[in-house]
């Protein structure tokens, strides 16, 4: 999600949603961005480091060859998918109307087999309603909606709708009710970011005080998914899955 601080969604009643999730499951309220633009908050949660970026420009001018988690997840054996709305096509590498690439980090990643990996498994948004129905989620998904719905061009309310609509599926889907999911809503550059983390095994009503950022996102990610390394700043970053009780 996109470009508002924390007071303007959880507790906004704009956001009766994400509020009521919040509350029903944990957010940390000191989350800190580690760049702007968009672009480096998307890289640093996927990799661990910005590469010292700070514009919003296309994988053009922007290819990492660097580890990634996406490749993580696939060299553990597990599958890594991007759902990404109003993308026009696979691995699309250009912004067209509300798709926007710079939100869309596994474009950016040309090494170790992740430009083939792209184009089988960065997808238009569609798909994750495929996947969801067969019970089927990979084992790692980044789920980007599009301009508007990110509530980068369009309101608070209209990502919360849209939040509801497809959060409401995933927490009823086979998948989540196995036990074994986490899902996690993030915006990425105005601080103190929103953020709302939903787990089975969260105590209801937790609230973390640290100060915790992208990489502590990544790092409590990179745990539960039981890949060997943690990237970058990931592997000094504050241990968010243990205030969470992910």
């Amino acid at each position: 999600m996109e470009n508002h601080t924390y007071g303007s969604v959880i507790g906004s009643p704009r956001a009766p949603y994400q509020t009521a999730l919040a509350h029903a499951c944990a957010t940390a309220t000191r989350y800190v961005t580690v760049g702007s633009p968009s672009l480096p908050n998307y890289v640093g949660a996927t990799s661990g480091t910005t590469f010292g970026i700070g514009d919003d420009a296309g994988p053009a001018s922007h290819p990492i060859s660097a580890d990634n988690l996406f490749r993580q997840v696939r060299d553990a054996g597990g599958s890594a998918r991007s759902y990404e709305e109003s993308m026009p096509s696979a691995c699309a590498t250009s912004s067209r109307a509300r798709y926007a690439v710079k939100h869309n980090p596994a474009a950016y990643y040309v090494g170790g087999g992740d430009r083939a990996a792209c184009r089988v498994d960065d997808v238009p948004l569609s798909q994750l309603g495929t996947d969801l129905a067969a019970g089927h989620l990979p084992t790692f998904s980044f789920v980007t909606p599009d301009l508007c719905d990110d509530t980068h061009d369009c309101s608070v309310a209209t990502g919360d709708a849209w939040l509801r609509s497809w959060v409401t599926r995933l927490l009823g889907g086979a998948d989540y009710r196995a036990g074994t999911t986490a899902v996690v809503i993030v915006y990425d550059e105005y601080t103190p970011v929103p953020n709302v983390f939903v787990a089975p095994s969260v105590v209801a009503g937790t609230v973390v005080t640290a100060t915790v950022d992208h990489y502590a996102l990544l790092r409590a990610t990179e745990e539960m998914l039981g890949v060997p390394v943690l990237l970058g700043h990931a592997a000094t970053a504050p241990d968010l899955r243990r205030m969470l009780g992910l």
